[in-house]
């Protein structure tokens, strides 16, 4: 894994109440980086969670269990021909019929069989290589933030993409495949929402590789926190204030 280069520290700036997680996709073992405890079995979308609060990075692979698709959306092992049919969706009542989980599936990022073999976990305070994705758990506020900062420099539009089951999906393979940011709210996904990951109000925002050099930057270099978001009387003012200006020197030109 390449050494980490880029200076996140503008993050801590945040205070996230769950610290943001550096995820690297890879073919070989990992070096330097002790695998999931043996006791931890856990889902994909959970080793995002736990990634938050552990002391160290750690990485997924060969010989751990995974307690949901994860393995699957990773092109770990193939999905059982009854799941691939579309029953789990319509027997949780998420889909009125087989049918309609089938053609979901069609939508959902995955990993071809047999390219990535590990998958290495990190806090991003302590993560000492370069992120394929970075995943924050953010509230509407941070996140407006961070998707602002995507924009800022680049006229970039907001974009999001999920599905009410394989969430984990939207969160960490459809950003690293498309080059995207992406983000959606947790409570949106079923196996999210039922394994009670975030507080209701989370909104997930996944930075590829491609965009966190941009973000990162415009970060350093925009406001905040805009004059307009203090109240609707401060909105008003500023927004009148400058249709004025501009109406005057467009007038005067």
């Amino acid at each position: 894994m390449k050494p980490l280069q880029t200076d996140l520290s503008i993050y801590g700036k945040f205070r996230f109440e769950h610290s943001p997680v550096a995820v690297k996709f890879q073919h070989f073992q990992p070096e330097n980086v002790r695998p999931l405890a043996p006791e931890k079995t856990l889902s994909l979308c959970e080793m995002v969670r736990e990634a938050g609060r552990a002391p160290e990075p750690f990485y997924f692979g060969p010989g751990h269990e995974e307690t949901c698709v994860g393995r699957i959306l990773l092109g770990m092992q193939a999905m059982e021909p009854f799941a691939e049919s579309g029953q789990i969706g319509e027997h949780l009542g998420v889909f009125e019929e087989a049918r309609a989980n089938y053609a979901l599936y069609r939508h959902v990022p995955r990993f071809d069989r047999g390219v990535v073999r590990y998958v290495v976990f990190s806090r991003l305070d302590r993560a000492g290589f370069e992120p394929d994705v970075t995943v924050f758990a953010a509230d509407p506020p941070q996140a407006e933030i961070l998707l602002r900062a995507m924009t800022y420099s680049t006229g970039e539009p907001y974009a999001s993409r999920v599905t009410p089951v394989m969430g984990c999906a939207w969160a960490l393979i459809y950003p690293f495949q498309r080059g995207r940011v992406n983000y959606f709210l947790p409570e949106f996904v079923h196996g999210m929402k039922g394994r009670e990951l975030f507080p209701a109000d989370t909104v997930l925002v996944t930075i590829p590789h491609q965009w966190l050099p941009t973000v990162t930057a415009n970060l350093g270099s925009m406001t905040w926190h805009l004059p307009s978001h203090r109240s609707r009387d401060a909105y008003l003012e500023e927004f009148g204030g400058i249709l004025s200006n501009l109406s005057r020197r467009a007038g005067g030109a």
